[in-house]
């Protein structure tokens, strides 16, 4: 069929480019994936082990939990999902079944990606290699085992919604708010919990206790106001300090997955918005 008049073409020109961003860009979706670190959560540690078939443990205090297979197997994994029950559990932390997820999947960080970068996603979720591992069941102690106790803890300590940005700060600004706080997800670990698991607001990124042997630094400017942007560009880059120094390995793979992954632009994004936060002093041992 031949377009012969300009308005019918225009038309038609919209409609395919509603239908593609409706349906998601998975490529990008792949760009959204590694600067939100999913691959370290639901790949297991051993050498060959599938990406995204989950597996992977996360000890806390209250348990141990394991990421699920997200590849698009429909029985192990998330292909039966449809678009909606992705964006629900990211956006509501709900299953598909309505249940909830417990928080140590962090949609409360994950509620505040956008639309467009969710739909992105899942787009690129459903190109992975489908695996029939199944997801591991979570070891938690026994008060912690009940999915309708989350409900009482969302009441307090979670805020559902994209995140809007702040019209007193530049673009720049903005856009490393939104991988810290939104993709990135930084202040699950680097931000520290009371004894119901909610986050203290008041000590934002100011470095948390995660085990007996393992800490999250403050990475507020108090700690990183000494390095300085392009010395810190290049350790969240190289994963190596200027002395030679190696971080621990639970950054390191954050710097091979995720911030050595982000485009030059957003790595500025992410370090100046870090820069610009209120300093605080380390969290007491």
């Amino acid at each position: 069929m031949v377009l012969r008049s300009p308005a019918l073409a225009g038309l038609f020109f919209l409609v395919f480019s509603a239908l593609a961003l409706a349906q998601g860009d998975a490529k990008r979706g792949e760009y959204l994936s590694k600067a939100g670190g999913c691959i370290g959560c639901h790949t297991e540690t051993r050498k060959d082990a599938q990406p995204f078939a989950g597996g992977r443990a996360l000890k806390t205090p209250f348990g141990t939990f394991y990421g699920p297979n997200i590849t698009p197997d429909p029985k192990a994994g998330i292909g039966s999902w449809k678009e909606a029950d992705f964006i629900r559990a990211m956006r509501g932390g709900k299953r598909p079944d309505g249940a909830n997820y417990f928080p140590a999947f962090p949609y409360s960080s994950f509620t505040r990606i956008s639309d467009a970068d969710l739909r992105d996603l899942w787009a690129y979720l459903r190109t992975l290699k489908a695996s029939a591992q199944p997801s591991k069941e979570h070891e938690l102690g026994f008060f912690y085992r009940w999915r309708f106790l989350v409900t009482f803890w969302k009441w307090l300590f979670f805020d559902a919604g994209p995140l809007a940005p702040d019209p007193s700060k530049s673009e720049q600004l903005n856009r490393g708010r939104y991988l810290v706080d939104a993709l990135g997800h930084c202040g699950e670990c680097h931000t520290p919990r009371n004894f119901l698991g909610g986050p203290k607001k008041s000590r934002y990124l100011g470095g948390a206790k995660l085990g007996d042997d393992v800490n999250a630094p403050n990475i507020t400017p108090t700690r990183l106001k000494k390095y300085g942007p392009a010395e810190l560009k290049d350790i969240l880059t190289s994963g190596l300090y200027a002395d030679g120094d190696v971080m621990g390995d639970t950054m390191s793979e954050v710097v091979k997955n995720t911030t050595s992954q982000l485009t030059a632009p957003d790595l500025d994004a992410l370090i100046a918005y870090l820069l610009s936060i209120v300093p605080l002093p380390d969290e007491p041992k």
